[in-house]
């Protein structure tokens, strides 16, 4: 017997964002798994992020770039995206030379500063 899901919006702790932790060196058959993680999380969870905590991985391979992306399709055919949570400055430099961008936790988008802004006015300086 099945019950009928409760009424309203569910409850998404927005402060708590689900985690996927990749595992040591990531091996192909690792990938469907991880993947698989990504769609349950995004689903189970109605987020629209998933971080994926890659500060173990220790030294990245095209495996593990591969993964990535496979994790990232998954993401957003469920309608969500992965952000990389502590990614070492070597995943980094190989995800850049294969061509893939991803959002990294803890570091604030990059915009150009907003025209005509002046930080500080010295005494004297014409007005523009």
């Amino acid at each position: 017997m099945s019950s009928a899901p409760p009424p309203g919006l569910p409850h998404v702790d927005a402060k708590t964002p689900a985690v996927v932790v990749l595992p040591g060196p990531v091996t192909k058959d690792d990938v469907p798994g991880l993947c698989e993680a990504v769609r349950a999380r995004l689903q189970h969870t109605r987020a629209r992020v998933v971080v994926c905590d890659v500060t173990g991985l220790g030294p990245p391979g095209l495996t593990t770039v591969d993964a990535l992306a496979r994790m990232q399709l998954t993401a957003r055919r469920a309608g969500g995206r992965i952000r990389l949570r502590g990614p070492d400055p070597a995943l980094r430099s190989l995800l850049a030379l294969v061509g893939l961008r991803f959002e990294t936790e803890g570091q604030p988008e990059q915009r150009e500063p907003p025209l005509r802004v002046q930080e500080a006015v010295e005494p004297g300086d014409p007005p523009l």
